[in-house]
């Protein structure tokens, strides 16, 4: 990817909640333009039915969405942390493989953007924010899913905030986090597509000083890094901050 060209990635999402076309370009602007396809009937939100979530990630759905997004699309992120969660790592990533064989352009889903990145920083031990919206039993689901690849989930918790994607400010996020967080967590991971926290991670990693990372900034860093592209994102957390931009790594070895 040249610089100063624009990335197109293209989300696949279960859910009507506006999130990832929200967060990406405010964290890329003017580099990452985002386009949304909606599988099925689309609840309002990340539903904590995991049945649903399943379903609504088969292989059909999926490729009807995606149809509907080539070849105007660089990339693909299938944007739904509740179901990769239902989905499990092992099916969650036989989807992301399974489309990348179909289409053939890169893909990326919201899990395992979160485990990649939390292993390129070395992190054992997590804590884990789910919105209010997501049922008990999909946020023990989460909690399973990061212990299935060698994380020690410290806690895993349904924020008390408004049961409301569009109610949900960034200030109330760092407040109900930095008071619940774990003394014992390394990083907290805050999950759900819809639940738009990208604008709270700055202040939380200020004042906590762990690494914060979120289920859009997850999908961004991950497509940016397969990319190579020469994308530089500040202010939305220190997964970013060590990354270099491809052109100014080529420029270096070229040194």
């Amino acid at each position: 990817m040249d610089s100063g060209e624009m990335l197109t990635l293209g989300v696949l999402t279960p859910h009507a909640a506006p999130g990832p076309e929200v967060e990406i370009p405010d964290m890329a602007p003017g580099r990452v333009r985002v386009q949304v396809a909606r599988i099925g009937n689309a609840p309002s939100r990340d539903s904590g039915n995991s049945g649903a979530l399943r379903t609504q990630a088969g292989t059909r759905a999926l490729d009807e969405a995606a149809a509907a997004l080539m070849p105007a699309v660089d990339a693909l992120a299938f944007a739904s942390t509740g179901s990769g969660y239902a989905l499990g790592h092992r099916q969650e990533l036989a989807l992301v493989e399974r489309l990348h064989e179909r289409w053939d352009v890169p893909v990326y889903a919201t899990c395992l953007a979160a485990v990649s990145a939390l292993r390129s920083r070395h992190v054992e031990r997590i804590s884990l924010v789910h919105p209010p919206w997501f049922e008990p039993s999909l946020n023990e689901l989460g909690a399973e899913y990061f212990r299935g690849q060698g994380f020690e989930v410290v806690d895993a918790r349904l924020a008390d905030l408004p049961d409301d994607p569009g109610r949900i400010e960034p200030g109330m996020v760092v407040e109900w986090v930095t008071r619940h967080l774990c003394h014992r967590a390394e990083a907290v991971f805050i999950g759900g597509n819809g639940f738009r926290a990208a604008r709270a991670i700055h202040d939380l990693e200020r004042r906590t000083g762990r690494l914060v990372l979120e289920a859009n900034q997850v999908l961004l860093w991950s497509a940016l890094e397969t990319a190579g592209a020469p994308i530089a994102v500040r202010g939305f957390g220190m997964v970013f901050d060590d990354r270099q931009p491809a052109g100014t790594r080529q420029r270096r070895d070229r040194a």
